[in-house]
């Protein structure tokens, strides 16, 4: 089954961009995704085609309307009945690898992309819409984003890798940081490939890759570390486990 996408968006000049090379553009071309893009303009009613109004208790900068979000939203349903809508939206949950997964399984996704000020709330509100983030920073507007998200996605479609393994033991699939590559020359400027990775000892190498993947995610992902460490102390059952400073 094809994986289809949506976006709804004031500029569909910008896709697939970036999507129409490599692995996606190539599962593009091949049918295992497909993309339509609405221009949320045309469901504007005035005769300016307003799509943004100014911010209900004043302030700088303009909000996309909810009339006008929400006739896009419901065109976008006809069109995929079945796919979750997202809105891309810095006050949104951050986008995880586990619910790049879950949409990736499904039939496709429709990606609402904001801009200016960002979205009434209403929208939220009248409709079922997940707000999504991809990061702590902000960008011109919510494609870039929305290309992140279908790039994420786009990946794990059966096919599209070369192998179903490549993406198995990537940062982020087990709660941790992937460990660090190397490849040939063995010694470049004095720096060599660790002797374990030369050693052929498969036992060795995967309890190495697992140290450095801790230790990585420790140093440099603190909240993450926080996560894995709170979630290797639960037992099966689900109930946390005695820890020594508790004994």
């Amino acid at each position: 089954m094809t994986f289809a996408a949506t976006v709804l968006t004031l500029y569909p000049e910008m896709f697939p961009g970036p999507l129409g090379t490599s692995l996606a553009g190539r599962a593009l071309a091949e049918g295992r995704w497909s993309l339509d893009t609405v221009q949320i303009r045309d469901f504007a009613t005035d005769r300016h085609r307003s799509v943004d109004d100014t911010p209900a208790g004043g302030g700088a900068g303009m909000v996309l309307k909810a009339d006008v979000l929400a006739a896009a939203v419901d065109h976008a349903r006809i069109l995929q009945p079945h796919a979750p809508v997202l809105a891309m939206s810095p006050r949104g949950s951050p986008l995880t690898q586990a619910r790049v997964r879950q949409l990736a399984q499904g039939p496709g996704i429709t990606i609402l992309c904001g801009r200016f000020e960002g979205f009434d709330e209403r929208i939220f509100e009248g409709r079922e819409v997940e707000p999504v983030s991809i990061g702590d920073y902000i960008l011109s507007g919510g494609e870039m984003g929305a290309l992140v998200l279908l790039d994420a996605c786009i990946r794990l479609l059966p096919g599209v890798m070369g192998a179903a393994s490549s993406g198995d033991e990537e940062s982020f699939e087990s709660g941790l940081l992937e460990y660090p590559h190397y490849t040939r020359p063995v010694d470049w400027e004095g720096r060599t490939i660790p002797e374990v990775l030369r050693s052929g000892d498969h036992a060795r190498i995967a309890a190495w890759r697992k140290q450095r993947a801790e230790t990585d995610t420790r140093l440099r992902r603190p909240d993450l570390w926080e996560r894995y460490e709170g979630a290797r102390v639960k037992s099966p059952s689900g109930a946390r486990q005695r820890t020594r400073d508790e004994d």
